[in-house]
């Protein structure tokens, strides 16, 4: 019922994996690369870890802001401006990005027996697409 009233009002669907972690996790592709990455309603910014920089051809430049969450405060970060991210159907050319590093995410992702992750999707892109999840059929609808 739910999903039939977002696709005919322009969303698109796609699945989410929890984690044994109780995390979302979603594919999305960076600059044309693939990647895992957990969906975070309560991050204000999507992020990558600096690992992954090349991976997904970033251009880093310094950043004067200092993450935290996730058990981490003050980590130094870095920014990366107009990225194209893509979702399933769903795709946005002017992403910003911020770059620190994930290592405390995924050893706790790796101890807990889930795989480790390229970044993190937060509100800023849930808000960009207009995002609507589906907790119990475990799907995230964006609007295209």
């Amino acid at each position: 019922m739910l999903k039939e009233f977002l696709l005919e009002k322009g969303y698109t669907k796609i699945k989410l994996h929890l984690t044994k972690t109780n995390h979302f996790e979603i594919k999305a592709t960076i600059n044309g690369k693939e990647g895992l990455f957990i969906l975070d309603t309560g991050a204000s910014s999507s992020c990558v870890g600096f690992e992954a920089i090349e991976n997904f051809k970033l251009e880093a430049e310094d950043s004067i802001i200092k993450a935290a969450g996730a058990g981490a405060i003050d980590m130094d970060t870095k920014m990366s401006k107009k990225n194209e991210v893509k979702i399933g159907k769903w795709s946005n050319k002017k992403v910003v990005l911020v770059l620190f590093n994930l290592t405390h995410v995924n050893t706790a992702l790796v101890n807990h027996n889930s795989k480790p992750v390229d970044g993190i999707i937060g509100a800023d892109i849930l808000k960009k697409g207009k995002a609507i999840i589906d907790y119990e059929k475990k799907y995230l609808y964006l609007k295209l």
